[in-house]
């Protein structure tokens, strides 16, 4: 009687076995469930988005060129200034003396100058009644009325004055000498004046102060930066520096339009377009002890189109280049988009290749799959393995992988180049099915057959082809 009892309870599990099995069969005969949407042709743009902050084009940082106390101070920061305007003034007493000093020392080089070309007047006269005298000596020696001696003492005489005139030349020269140099520094005493007033540029905005009135200026030197008065930036023209990475520099050209999202000023963008381009990576500030790779990015510079007047300084901002643009592109969402390990052919002809086997459900330990039903690894003379992106299509209610050369990528879609066509349906999720899909799998696409992909991919820009 108990033998059997565990005969029934022995068929009942087969039974319930039976059945659990003939419903998961059903089940993978239905095949997974996937959302799918339509190729179409759609417009595309390929952008390049990096952040970086607000900076007029134009800016003038006003420092010291002598030193002295801030005696006037006629601005404050934020304020608008015209051309010309007067902005501050440093004491000019040294300046004043300098130049009042150098004014003295080209007076008396100026009348220096003039006894030295008197002295040559007087030498050049002297040296001719010198010639007159030796032409009498000469005529009477001729008429043997004069002694040697006195002809001797006339050659001697026109000699020296021959000197004295060349020394009285060379001291002229000197005298020249000195006259340029004293004006040359009177001229820089001159120009040391004129620096102790500043005068606004340009028209613009004084950004920032950094003195107050009765403070005393430092001028700067060779390892020390002078003190930097008032700087004033041209607000007329704005530009964003950004900083793009290595990777979609190649990219970037001058000219591309841009469109620029200032923090600070919210609900609205600017355009502009790329004015500027960085040769060389912006240098990262290495941290003490820091071993990591930082990122390599490039300056590019936006110029923004109009003025917008509550702009300043330093405001973050980020803009979004466009790179290139594609009207009625075949495009493929992004999310459709796989990657999977192919074999070719020596002539780049894909080869089918099984799927490996599914694990079946029995009773006891699992066993061992068979070497026969797995892939080898061994390729033939000729074959080889790549790794080529693609996506699935849904051919007869099962999914086809597809290869696909792209080309523009947007923020949504990518641009097809070959291999799918319109009105092809492509497999968009979920993630986890797409990713462990293969060829010839049943797929079932239930209500979300012909519904587009929703929420985009975290990929903003990447332009391939």
């Amino acid at each position: 009687m108990l033998r059997r009892k565990w005969v029934w309870a022995v068929l009942a599990l087969i039974a319930i076995g039976g059945i659990v099995a003939f419903i998961a069969s059903r089940r993978q005969d239905r095949g997974v469930t996937v959302s799918a949407e339509t190729i179409q042709r759609r417009d595309l743009e390929a952008i390049v988005s990096a952040s970086g902050k607000i900076e007029p084009q134009k800016t003038v940082n006003i420092s010291a060129q002598s030193m002295g106390r801030v005696t006037r101070l006629a601005v404050n920061e934020g304020e608008r200034v015209k051309a010309g305007q007067f902005l501050l003034q440093i004491d000019a007493v040294i300046a004043e003396a300098a130049v009042r000093r150098d004014e003295a020392a080209v007076a008396g080089a100026r009348t220096a100058l003039d006894q030295s070309r008197a002295s040559l007047q007087s030498a050049r006269a002297n040296l001719d009644l010198a010639r007159q005298a030796l032409k009498r000596q000469q005529e009477l020696n001729q008429s043997g009325l004069t002694t040697r001696e006195a002809l001797e003492r006339a050659q001697a005489e026109v000699e020296m004055r021959e000197s004295d005139l060349a020394a009285r030349e060379q001291e002229i020269k000197n005298r020249e000498t000195q006259m340029r140099q004293q004006e040359a520094g009177l001229q820089s005493s001159r120009h040391s004046l004129s620096q102790v007033r500043f005068e606004a540029p340009f028209d613009g905005i004084v950004t920032r102060r950094n003195i107050e009135e009765g403070e005393n200026v430092v001028v700067g030197t060779m390892n020390n930066a002078g003190t930097v008065l008032l700087t004033v930036a041209d607000m007329s023209v704005i530009e964003a520096e950004i900083e793009v990475d290595e990777t979609d520099i190649p990219f970037v050209q001058l000219g591309q339009p841009a469109k620029v999202a200032i923090d600070a000023i919210p609900d609205r963008t600017f355009t502009g377009k790329v004015t500027e381009i960085g040769n060389s990576p912006i240098q990262q500030t290495a941290t003490a002890g820091s071993t990591a790779r930082t990122a390599t990015n490039f300056k590019v510079t936006v110029t923004i189109d109009g003025q917008i007047p509550e702009v300043r300084p330093g405001f973050t901002c980020t803009a979004e280049i466009t790179t290139a643009t594609r009207a009625n592109a075949l495009s493929v969402p992004i999310q459709a988009l796989t990657v999977r390990e192919l074999l070719y052919d020596e002539k780049g002809n894909i080869i089918p290749e099984p799927r490996p086997p599914k694990p079946r459900w029995q009773f006891g330990p699992q066993a061992a799959t068979p070497v026969s039903a797995a892939i080898t690894t061994e390729l033939e003379p000729g074959q080889k393995r790549e790794e080529t992106e693609g996506v699935f299509v849904i051919r007869d209610g099962k999914a086809a992988f597809t290869r696909v050369t792209l080309g523009i990528a947007g923020e949504r879609y990518l641009e097809a180049l070959s291999g799918l066509q319109e009105g092809d349906r492509v497999i968009t999720g979920p993630f986890e099915s797409v990713r462990g899909m293969y060829e010839g799998d049943v797929v079932n696409t239930g209500d979300a057959g012909s519904t587009s992909a929703g929420g985009g991919s975290g990929v903003r820009v990447r332009v391939g082809g």
